[in-house]
């Protein structure tokens, strides 16, 4: 495909920013492919024929870093809507090793992909040293009122749901709740509020888009019956008339609609970061497909603090899976993480990095790119993984929150299936079977001994997704080993 050539490893760059930004809001319409490098600064807008870089030289002076973070983008009529945020210009303090957030711009751009023109159509700044207007960080098209639902949640002020015309104007707020993401499921609008630099998503707010009017719920249920902790928010997407929201841990499934509780779906819960964060999910051939990273944020100076601590552990390669209810299957095993997702012509496009984002640096530190594969990859055999789980971390983790519960492991397509851990006397683990079946069901659960030193539990013989409690804290690593 020609479109392609125009692609390439993006190394690092100038930009002075929060260690590694990405490839974001990757979106193929009407024959073009935009997306946002970050933290460079350039809007890309890719034909077979012709390559456009936008700069932000609407938004202010240059030099500028930042562009978006989260994958604010929507798709309407003949333009692509663009969003999240950009310091223009940008300024570094040397002394403090610090960004000026002075000219940090929370931004929304329609793209014409019939007059190949770029516009600016709302921009705001806090106009604060140390700190920032909440960032664009999704973009919801309302039919009903043919106007822009913005989600906003990384930032000291102006955070919530607001909307926003076509053609631009004042931004209106319509919930005031921090919301990072959201998504139309029939005629509503489901939003994941909360803060994910404190717990994570806390409730679902729903607005009906037809009479305005608001409903919240609260999930508690988790389908494996123990506690969801720190469940920091990923993205939202709409299947099966139902909400999807991926979080740390796992995913929020449900629709209180067709009277259904919103219920915690646990998948790759380990003691660390690890989480569906700083990337989209995708809808992909009626199904989902989703990204968990295992390097999305980290403290660069981590101190003896857990939770430093906690942002560098890496327990397994970020993973690819297709949700196709009632299973949920491993389809690719990559680097540190991916950042954004997009289909075209029979490919899969994955936005990768090598770096987090991180403490503030004076200038880009990732190697970017795009990896492609072929949309048959969620019909192919899962690639071989190892997982190893730290069990210092995950007993210090259970104590602190005062939850034990790992794992959800999805094991299909996976041949040979083992679970290693040494014990340095007797103990027990219990095991939780559970699938995607819709509505959501509980899981099933069994008890398996474990003898004083090293056990290999076979897990060949669970089908669905497994996850774990052990009845006292081990040392050493737990580790996972799936063959296909």
């Amino acid at each position: 495909m020609e479109i392609l050539r125009h692609l390439h490893r993006f190394p690092p760059g100038k930009g002075a920013e929060w260690g590694s930004g990405g490839i974001f809001g990757l979106r193929y319409y009407n024959n073009v492919l935009y997306f946002t490098l970050s933290f460079d600064g350039k809007a890309y807008f890719l034909r077979d024929d012709a390559k456009k870089i936008y700069e932000f030289e609407l938004v202010g002076e240059k030099p500028v870093s930042g562009g978006d973070t989260y994958n604010a983008v929507e798709s309407v009529d003949e333009f692509i809507y663009f969003g999240g945020w950009i310091h223009a210009p940008v300024k570094f303090d040397k002394e403090r090793r610090k960004i000026s957030f002075m000219h940090k711009y929370s931004h929304v751009h329609a793209y014409s992909t019939e007059s190949d023109e770029v516009k600016l159509l709302w921009k705001e700044g806090a106009g604060m040293e140390d700190e920032w207007a909440g960032e664009v960080s999704d973009i919801i098209y309302d039919p009903c009122e043919d106007k822009l639902l913005l989600c906003r949640e990384d930032g000291h002020v102006n955070t919530g749901i607001y909307e926003l015309g076509r053609r631009g104007g004042e931004a209106r707020v319509i919930n005031e709740n921090p919301c990072l993401k959201g998504a139309k499921v029939h005629d509503f609008a489901f939003f994941g509020i909360g803060k994910n630099f404190d717990w994570g998503m806390r409730e679902v707010h729903v607005l009906d888009l037809v009479t305005r009017k608001w409903q919240r719920f609260s999930p508690k249920e988790s389908v494996d019956r123990n506690p969801f902790v720190l469940p920091k928010l990923g993205d939202v997407q709409s299947a099966y008339n139902r909400m999807f929201a991926f979080v740390r841990g796992g995913a929020f499934i449900g629709n209180p609609f067709l009277g259904e509780e919103i219920k915690f779906f646990r998948l790759f819960d380990f003691p660390d970061l690890y989480a569906p964060i700083r990337v989209n999910a995708l809808p992909l051939g009626g199904g989902i497909l989703a990204a968990f990273n295992a390097h999305h944020d980290a403290c660069f100076r981590s101190g003896e603090d857990f939770s430093e601590k906690m942002s560098n552990l890496i327990s397994s390669p970020s993973l690819v899976i297709y949700m196709a209810p009632p299973s949920v299957k491993i389809v690719a095993a990559l680097g540190a993480r991916v950042t954004s997702m997009e289909k075209m012509r029979g490919k899969i496009l994955l936005g990768c990095n090598t770096t987090p984002n991180s403490e503030t640096s004076a200038f880009e530190t990732g190697n970017r790119d795009v990896v492609i594969f072929d949309e048959k990859i969620i019909r192919e055999k899962p690639p071989d993984l190892s997982i190893a789980i730290n069990g210092k971390s995950l007993a210090e983790f259970g104590k602190k929150f005062n939850a034990r519960a790992f794992g959800g492991i999805p094991l299909e397509g996976y041949k040979e299936c083992r679970m290693i851990i040494h014990a340095k006397s007797s103990n027990a683990l219990k095991i939780y079977e559970y699938d995607l079946s819709l509505p959501l069901e509980q899981a099933e659960e069994e008890k398996i001994s474990l003898e004083r030193g090293r056990n290999s539990v076979d897990l060949s013989s669970f089908c669905g997704v497994v996850s774990f409690k052990l009845e006292k804290p081990v040392e050493g690593k737990i580790r996972i080993k799936l063959l296909a």
